[in-house]
């Protein structure tokens, strides 16, 4: 039996699965190894596993054994592997050390990199997957790799045509499941004559 992954967040009590013996006569279901900690029960006459305390993604997949007994004679029984997994909810955002930086930008640089921004996701896994993007990029006048988080202009700048500062304000998002989780930084760009 391997049923549908269970949520970290799964309540006391849920459904799991149904083991079913095909016996002449009435079998006592139990489970006989491999849950060491606990977190499933089976009903012994109607076969059906439920949650039995809240689920500890870290100790997950499962695998245990149920056993099928004679009703009547303990000598005849059968055991069935059930293999359990848990998904990893999306339990945290992305997070920059700080939500404003400042920085300097020379005018008339050819396009160059500004800074590296680095977001923290405290998930495992996809749902601690981080892109970088730009929720306004003043007309493409910046860009950022959505792999490494580095800010880059993508051309120079007139200290007296232009404005003397931007704000660009920066995301990080998470792949999470069931839905992607963003954190956001405000860099304050200033231009120098």
């Amino acid at each position: 039996y391997h049923p549908a992954p269970l949520s970290e967040k799964a309540p006391t009590d849920m459904f799991v699965v149904e083991i079913s013996a095909l016996y002449k006569l009435p079998v006592s279901y139990s489970i006989a190894s491999g849950d060491e900690k606990g977190y499933f029960i089976i009903h012994s006459s109607s076969g059906i596993i439920r949650t039995g305390k809240n689920l500890e993604v870290e100790d997950f997949p499962v695998n245990f054994k149920v056993r099928a007994t004679d009703s009547s004679n303990a000598a005849i029984f059968n055991e069935v592997e059930v293999k359990v997994e848990v998904i990893d909810e999306n339990n945290f955002p992305p997070v920059f050390p700080s939500s404003l930086l400042e920085e300097r930008l020379a005018e008339h640089l050819p396009a160059t990199q500004i800074v590296q921004l680095k977001a923290q996701d405290n998930d495992t896994g996809r749902n601690g997957f981080l892109t970088y993007g730009i929720l306004n990029g003043h007309g493409l006048k910046f860009r950022i790799n959505e792999t490494t988080g580095i800010l880059y202009s993508t051309a120079p700048f007139d200290y007296e045509e232009e404005p003397t500062e931007y704000q660009v304000v920066v995301y990080a998002e998470d792949d999470g499941i069931p839905e992607k989780r963003r954190g956001y930084c405000t860099v304050v760009i200033k231009i120098t004559d």
